[in-house]
């Protein structure tokens, strides 16, 4: 029987050991529980737990998740990623709401947003989105917001609907490099995922995106993508080690030390960037609430 591969790779391509930087604790504590419970009674979807986040006990303890609106299916079916793809449920109109409700019953002082894509929908969910920011708002008037965002397919329509509610923080991830977009993300283009970038810059947002490291990339294009985001008017960038969440998807090609992720730390401060969070465990909305402001004077 020939052997079934994912991106190109093995599904069943055996895992790097991984090392002792990237150990992590057990999610515990009474915070943890409380905020499980909030998010179990709402029936809300939050990344940490669809994305298999490594830091969930910790953002958890702190009483902090970051929530994942238009439900836990995604219509696209990137190489890296744990949230299951498929066909979509329909759009829950009353989600806005019970987002809002349960920031407000956590007491959430900066709130991160996420979706699954939902290329099926003519507005690529942008409604909902824009609708959830206004419902936090109304119930959070306090709480700040990072919206991390679809590349929309590229229809800017639906982009400028996050753009007028102007959230804090716009982000939208390019996960890789040039050369492994392909791969990496099947469905995404890297110079889209730039272009979204550009055109929230223009609209006035603080811009932020993130890049996985371990897939095979090279220094020098890593190097190259926080210059390309860069000079597309990005304010904050992300890096962290990618971890292979099942045996089905892209293998860890190498574990990145951590000295080499505080050298592109430096690397992207001396572009220019305002804010570079960068280490084996950082995830896009690692520590989020501090890249409203500038990282460059720490």
């Amino acid at each position: 029987m020939q052997e079934q591969t994912v991106c190109g790779a093995p599904a069943t391509a055996p895992r790097t050991k991984k090392p002792d930087w990237l150990r992590v604790k057990l999610p515990i504590g009474e915070n943890y529980k409380q905020v499980r419970n909030l998010v179990d009674t709402h029936k809300l979807h939050t990344i940490c737990e669809s994305g298999n986040c490594p830091n969930m006990g910790e953002c958890w303890g702190a009483g902090t998740a970051t929530f994942m609106i238009l439900g836990n299916i995604c219509t696209r079916s990137c190489g890296f990623c744990a949230v299951a793809t498929g066909r979509p449920e329909p759009v829950d109109w009353d989600e806005p709401q019970r987002v809002a409700e349960a920031i407000y019953l956590m007491k959430v002082k900066h709130a991160v947003i996420t979706s699954v894509d939902r290329d099926e929908l003519k507005d690529g969910g942008s409604i909902i989105w824009a609708n959830t920011v206004k419902a936090i708002r109304a119930l959070n008037p306090d709480t700040t917001l990072e919206t991390l965002i679809p590349d929309f397919r590229g229809q800017w329509d639906n982009l400028q609907r996050i753009i007028d509610v102007a959230p804090e923080v716009v982000s939208h991830n390019l996960e890789t490099v040039e050369r492994l977009t392909k791969q990496v993300r099947i469905q995404a283009k890297y110079h889209r995922s730039l272009e979204v970038i550009r055109r929230l810059k223009e609209g006035g947002m603080r811009t932020k995106s993130g890049i996985m490291l371990g897939l095979g990339e090279t220094r020098e294009e890593v190097i190259q993508a926080m210059q390309d985001l860069y000079d597309n008017g990005v304010d904050v960038v992300t890096l962290g080690q990618y971890l292979q969440p099942t045996p089905r998807h892209l293998p860890v090609v190498r574990f990145v030390h951590p000295d080499e992720f505080a050298e592109y730390r430096e690397i992207g401060y001396s572009m220019g960037i305002d804010y570079v969070e960068s280490g084996p465990l950082v995830r896009s909305s690692y520590h989020a609430e501090k890249h409203i402001h500038s990282g460059r004077n720490k």
